[in-house]
């Protein structure tokens, strides 16, 4: 299978400064990663609040002035966490 690889995003991901934003969650991980933000299971009561708080934190993060693309290589998302 051939693909078709975009010469300026190739560049810029070999030598552009920043970092790849791993947004991605899955529900697995998710309870852990609250926690290490200073959320603790007992502050929801199920999983779609859980998504609700962790989807918080994503819209925070990529609405930020700073999460551009001098900062920001790329970002990783599972398909509907947006």
């Amino acid at each position: 299978m051939a693909t078709n690889i975009n010469a300026e995003q190739l560049l810029k991901a070999k030598s552009g400064k920043g970092f790849i934003a791993a947004l991605d969650q899955s529900g697995g991980s998710t309870p852990k990663a609250l926690k290490l933000y200073g959320v603790e299971e007992t502050e929801y009561k199920n999983d779609a609040e859980m998504f609700d708080l962790i989807h918080a934190m994503r819209s925070r993060i990529i609405s930020s002035p700073v999460f551009t693309s001098e900062r920001i290589l790329g970002a990783i998302l599972f398909e509907m966490t947006m």
